[in-house]
């Protein structure tokens, strides 16, 4: 089919969002609205006493103010994610207060809530709250964090530690090591980034006294765990009672998965006040409130036999939660200790994760979420050990892969591999770049005076976890279908993606389906988006929920024209009896349907067990030894997705992975002063990658179909991001290692981290 599964075709969505008639939080508009504003600690760790709050009660404008005093009846923002330690515990939880009562423990942490009549008014007030404080020594080194003598973030834990995870075997693990012909190590520094979506976060909120129910419209990537969270965990009620609503949305890559604080301060002001209430975040606000991603310290070694065979690996791991475990943080360093091995048939290992209380922003999941950790620290050793070695990496990684007959496959951290063919995507990635042409290229960029490299990174990521996704498909008297789901696009397209679901089953008009998310009014529930789970998951119940409403949309017609539904064809929005002239179309059958649920259809489909995406990315990079810049002249990828949906929709999330993963290696990175002060908090300090940093992408597939998903998918959102960042960081320490002998950088490999390496290396 033209728009079926498989098919090109182009995004339903964008017209609206090229014309300007997309429907972001901030577009709504309320008469009667008034705005609010966050007053946010300027130190990384005070006391702090609010001596009055009149001045800014008084002010022009101001309707009202809340302190922590104000809000005891609130619960704090919650941690949803706890880590059972080595004995058996479960670690203590350190979670967000709405406001902070008397202690601050990062720049931005909120104070109170000022709301007046419009923001600079507000944003005037809040300077005339009387505030004594008291500063204290901070600690935002990951390095430092657990030795004795630094600061304390929460003195009554006795440490910076909020965390002991271990995995693996470790008798086992040091066994081999004891064994090994060869032993190879890496220390590896895993950068700290900051979203940086295209629309920052907004939130308009309205309290209906008489009927006792908020209203919270916020950009989201699932309305159902922020309802649930709002009502369940800080104002503990029955979540009937709130309604959360998810227009378009600017971009999540998992920051947006979240509960904020500013979202229970709005609804609390609403009902206060009998007035809607909004608050939008500066671009400031979001580097210093929304949670980071990233952030971790690693050291990994790999015992080898006298054949370069990999018998064990040894991981120790430093990962910062900030001042306060996030919602799902804790989580995401024990994701990377799942991937950890890769796509490596490695016998054994012992991983053991250290997460950390620091002065900085709360960190939590970013696009990958744990398996770009995994996938650098295991394709930087993999680059290490054959230099080390003295062999080929692609040699290197083909003795190790995990081969096409050890499928399915459990890896020693844990993780189910249903399929895979790494050698094929590997094989057919070098072939493409012309790896074997690449010692001309280097030698016509010598003679120029440029240094140039050649990397790639061979990874696999897990994501459609287990679980499901109900989809709930109607007819409409119009001879439309409406599906509603409880996903949440954030820019990857699911519009067009479940309308080719639809249409391939119905055989209705692209354009004559409308899907419906982001409203809890709509759906009682939802597992929204992340893990790159809406496609493979939502996807089979959208596809159960369209057989089901064909197979009814038969028997109505059959029933009507007086045939048996198995000799009724769906084509273009029609019913017709197979080989005749009689036929009635949709909205006539919506019309003659005995009761509503004849015209609806609902599917709830579970799966048991996640799926693994893999590839190879191959990048050249040229880098000008006088200045450090690094040009990439060549980005090649090959990647198994297993069953495509919509090629174009794919490439599209491949583009926008690969700019992000370029991005953490080669520009970006959140830094703090000692004192805890955030050097990065705006776009003048803070790089994101420009259109000018890539080449043209090459991109391919050599796609094996799972078989854990029942449609064959496997997933696609983070999937490039997680090959991208270890593959261009491969080919700088080729460059360099080259040229100079320097056997790895940190990231980003900045033009000025670049020339200082040289510069050092030289002497």
């Amino acid at each position: 089919m033209k728009f079926g599964v498989g098919a090109s075709a182009l995004r339903k969505e964008d017209d609206n969002l090229l014309l300007g008639k997309g429907n972001y939080t901030d577009d709504l508009r309320l008469d009667d609205a008034l705005h609010g504003f966050v007053l946010r600690s300027p130190y990384a760790n005070a006391r702090f006493s609010i001596i009055s709050t009149d001045g800014a009660l008084d002010a022009p404008g101001v309707h009202l103010v809340l302190t922590a005093a104000d809000l005891a009846h609130l619960g704090p923002v919650p941690c949803k994610q706890i880590v059972r330690q080595p004995d058996g515990t479960l670690h203590d939880k350190r979670e967000t207060p709405i406001l902070c009562l008397d202690q601050v423990r990062h720049v931005g942490d909120a104070v109170a809530f000022i709301v007046a009549d419009s923001r600079e008014m507000a944003e005037d007030a809040a300077e005339l709250i009387e505030i004594e404080w008291e500063g204290e020594e901070a600690i935002t080194d990951l390095a430092t964090t657990l030795d004795p003598e630094s600061p304390l973030v929460w003195p009554e834990l006795k440490s910076n530690q909020a965390y002991l995870y271990r995995i693996g075997d470790r008798a086992r693990t040091e066994a081999a090591f004891a064994e090994a012909a060869f032993v190879t190590e890496v220390a590896i520094v895993n950068n700290r980034i900051v979203s940086h979506y295209m629309e920052p976060r907004a939130a308009v909120a309205h309290y209906d006294a008489e009927a006792g129910q908020f209203l919270l419209h916020a950009p989201s990537q699932g309305v159902h765990s922020l309802r649930d969270i709002l009502a369940k965990d800080i104002f503990r009620i029955d979540p009937q009672n709130v309604r959360v609503v998810t227009g378009d949305v600017g971009g999540g890559f998992g920051t947006k998965s979240f509960c904020y604080r500013e979202y229970a301060l709005v609804l609390e002001a609403s009902k206060r006040l009998g007035q809607p209430v909004r608050w939008l975040s500066s671009r400031t606000e979001h580097s210093l409130a929304d949670a980071h991603g990233r952030d971790s310290l690693a050291k990994a070694k790999l015992a080898l036999d006298k054949d370069k065979r990999i018998l064990a690996m040894k991981i120790d791991m430093v990962a910062n939660m900030g001042a306060y475990l996030s919602q799902y943080g804790p989580m995401i360093p024990t994701m990377a200790a799942r991937m950890a091995t890769g796509v490596y048939d490695i016998p054994v290992i012992d991983m053991e994760i250290r997460a950390v209380y620091t002065n900085t922003t709360p960190v939590d999941a970013y696009r990958g979420a744990g398996r770009p950790e995994a996938a650098y620290l295991i394709e930087r050793l993999m680059d290490a050990s054959a230099h080390q070695l003295g062999i080929d990496p692609v040699t290197f990684r083909r003795i190790n892969f995990v081969k096409p007959e050890q499928f399915p496959y459990r890896t020693a951290s844990g993780s189910f591999y249903d399929v895979g063919e790494f050698d094929g995507h590997l094989t057919r990635a070098l072939e493409a770049a012309d790896w074997a042409g690449f010692d001309e290229r280097n030698e016509e960029a010598r003679e120029r005076g440029r240094i140039r490299g050649i990397g790639l990174s061979t990874y696999v990521e897990i994501c459609a976890f287990p679980g499901s996704e109900a989809a709930h498909l109607r007819l409409n008297e119009d001879g439309t279908v409406t599906l509603f789901i409880g996903t949440q696009t954030n820019g990857q397209g699911h519009a067009t993606a479940y309308s080719q679901f639809i249409a391939e089953k119905l055989g209705i008009d692209f354009d004559k389906i409308i899907v419906r998310q982001g409203d809890t009014a709509e759906l009682a529930k939802g597992g929204g988006t992340g893990g790159s789970r809406s496609i493979p998951i939502g996807g089979l119940s959208v596809i159960r929920a369209g057989e089901d409403l064909a197979d009814k949309i038969r028997r109505i017609a059959g029933d009507e024209l007086e045939a048996a539904p198995d000799d009724i064809e769906l084509e273009a929005g029609i019913a017709r009896v197979v080989g005749t002239d009689r036929q009635m179309d949709f909205s006539a059958i919506a019309r003659a349907a005995k009761s509503p649920e004849d015209l609806l259809a609902i599917a709830d489909v579970r799966q048991d067990e996640a799926t693994f995406p893999n590839g190879t990315h191959v990048v050249e990079v040229e880098i000008d030894p006088d200045t450090g810049e690094t040009a990439i002249v060549n980005y090649q990828v090959v990647d198994d997705f297993g069953v495509v949906v919509n090629p174009i929709l794919l490439a599209g999330q491949i583009h926008g992975g690969i700019a992000q993963g370029v991005g953490q290696a080669l520009v970006e990175g959140a830094h703090y002063s000692e004192d805890g002060q955030m050097l990065t908090a705006t776009l003048m300090d803070y790089a994101v990658p420009r259109a000018d940093l890539f080449p043209e992408f090459k991109f391919e597939m050599r796609n094996v179909p799972s078989v854990a998903n029942a449609l064959g998918i496997k997933g696609a959102g983070e999937a490039a991001t997680i090959g991208a960042t270890p593959a261009v960081m491969n080919a700088v320490v080729d460059a360099l290692h080259r040229a100079y002998g320097i056997s790895g950088i940190d990231m980003p490999a900045t033009p000025y981290r670049i020339w200082q390496t040289i510069q050092n290396a030289s002497g």
